[in-house]
């Protein structure tokens, strides 16, 4: 059975703006790298799915670990969530109707860990009860706007682990109480 798990970079106020907070150091990175190439699935919102896409074509500029990057998540098989797009890219397929019906199917069919992407696909998620995890990458940073983490309030969670990434990156692992 899967385990669905939401995970994204966060500021210390809370926010998961990639824009503002930057790129990542190479040490997260490569753990991004190593976390992505052990996922059985993704599962994106139509926002977050359309930012990533960038992944399936190389670019000139890239260096070895951004071709690390793109070949872990070109294999990996994504659902992307959408009532608005007519088709996605490579390896992704479109879930436009009974979104916890689907989902309900892949964590009973797959073995292994599937990740979620998009703050807003995680509260629909989260109010179906079907997320599992949520991993904050705490980053020393205060953008006082943005996109929240959490799109809505959430039921009690309690800290599962803890793991200092870099020198300023620590991912927190919270599970539903």
């Amino acid at each position: 059975m899967a385990r669905l798990f939401f995970g994204m970079n966060q500021s210390l106020d809370g926010y998961v703006d990639h824009m503002r907070v930057g790129p990542p150091s190479p040490k997260l990175f490569r753990h991004f790298i190593e976390q992505t190439n052990g996922l059985a699935g993704s599962l994106y919102g139509r926002n977050l799915y359309e930012l990533m896409h960038y992944w399936d074509d190389d670019q000139t500029d890239w260096g070895p670990e951004e071709h690390d990057f793109a070949a872990a998540w070109r294999k990996v098989p994504k659902w992307v969530v959408s009532h608005t797009l007519g088709s996605v890219g490579p390896n992704a397929t479109l879930v436009q109707e009974d979104l916890e019906a689907t989902v309900r199917q892949l964590k009973a069919e797959i073995d292994g860990e599937i990740e979620v992407g998009g703050p807003n696909l995680a509260r629909s998620l989260t109010d179906l009860g079907l997320i599992d995890e949520y991993r904050i990458y705490l980053h020393p940073e205060v953008l006082g706007q943005g996109t929240p983490f959490f799109a809505a309030a959430r039921p009690p969670l309690r800290l599962a682990g803890s793991e200092q990434i870099d020198d300023n990156v620590i991912k927190l692992s919270y599970v539903p109480a």
